[in-house]
């Protein structure tokens, strides 16, 4: 399966304050940056379009990165869209662009 997909994904560091898990959270965010996948930051979740393969493949250099970052214990919770068409974040959220 390469089809094209949307992942939304929160990272919650565990057993962190604020400033350290935030720290951990802005290296997920590096991470997806870097993946070369187009992405939407949220305030509560990140939005990530891709080819199925390189999401898993993301979300696995994600907890890698955060792991090496500091983190001793994470909760990913994640949203998963798939189709046989096309699913695109625009196509969701594109009218609401300012």
């Amino acid at each position: 399966m390469n089809n094209i997909v949307n992942l939304a994904i929160q990272v919650l560091p565990l057993y962190k304050e604020q400033p350290e898990g935030i720290r951990i959270i802005d290296r997920a965010i590096e991470c997806i940056q870097q993946s070369g996948l187009k992405f939407v930051v949220c305030p509560f979740e990140t939005v990530v379009e891709g080819e199925y393969d390189a999401v898993m493949k993301l979300v696995r250099d994600i907890h890698d990165v955060c792991y090496a970052a500091g983190a001793t214990s994470l909760i990913m919770n994640m949203k998963l869209q798939s189709s046989l068409m096309a699913v695109a974040i625009d196509d969701k959220i594109g009218k609401y662009k300012q």
